[in-house]
């Protein structure tokens, strides 16, 4: 079930070369990134640590694409503003460990940056029917989150399926986001299912020539996915 809503590509800076992370950040902005996806993990919601506001700041004098900050962390609750303040244009919060997700969600809002909440495999779709009308974004993890490089995980696709029937039948304005795994052999099932946003790092970093990769991926979304 593809959807038409614009296809965006989002390269994950986990797997830039943080040595030269301003250069990284152009490089895939020039290369035809539509935001710039930051991981932020502090190792007990997840097991890895990776950065925190002060480089959100850094990125923020760089970038020209919108920041899509993911926390990946155990207090959502005391930071998700502060990465606001630092100049995240979006934050994607988890089900998981938000348990006032409303007031979470709208302390965002009210900050003034778009806001998504972030469903685990293991989560059920169900977790975020209640706030889907308060978002702009839902990210499904593709991988058990924490590293980059894993495995795509196919169960997820009918979930992708199943929320973006909610979003068409109550006529809401949200993007679908996927994580994790995300190939231009995986692409295309994860558009087929009604994804429209796609976070790419190693596939998209490791690679020789970043504009020909996020091509492929484009081309590949498209061609494979069903209408």
């Amino acid at each position: 079930m593809m959807t038409h809503r614009p296809l965006l590509l989002t390269p994950s800076i986990l797997s830039a070369d943080f040595c030269r992370l301003g250069e990284e950040v152009r490089a895939v902005e020039d290369a035809g990134a539509d935001w710039i996806h930051v991981d932020v993990m502090d190792g007990h919601f997840v097991p890895n640590i990776t950065i925190g506001i002060p480089v959100v700041e850094s990125l923020k004098a760089v970038a020209r694409r919108p920041l899509d900050v993911h926390l990946m962390i155990e207090d959502a609750d005391t930071y998700a503003t502060q990465f606001v303040e630092a100049g995240a244009d979006r934050v994607s919060v988890h089900v998981e460990a938000c348990p006032h997700l409303h007031r979470t969600v709208h302390s965002v809002k009210d900050a003034g940056a778009k806001v998504g909440v972030v469903l685990n495999p293991g989560t059920a779709a169900e977790a975020v029917r209640p706030i889907l009308k308060d978002l702009d974004h839902v990210l499904l993890m593709t991988v058990n989150p924490g590293f980059g490089g894993q495995k795509f995980i196919p169960e997820v696709l009918p979930r992708i399926s199943t929320i973006r029937n909610w979003i068409l039948e109550d006529g809401l304005d949200v993007d679908i986001q996927v994580d994790g795994g995300i190939t231009p052999q995986t692409i295309g099932a994860a558009r087929s299912a009604g994804a429209n946003v796609f976070v790419a790092g190693s596939a998209i970093f490791r690679s020789q020539d970043y504009k020909t990769i996020m091509m492929t991926m484009r081309h590949q979304a498209e061609a494979e996915a069903t209408p």
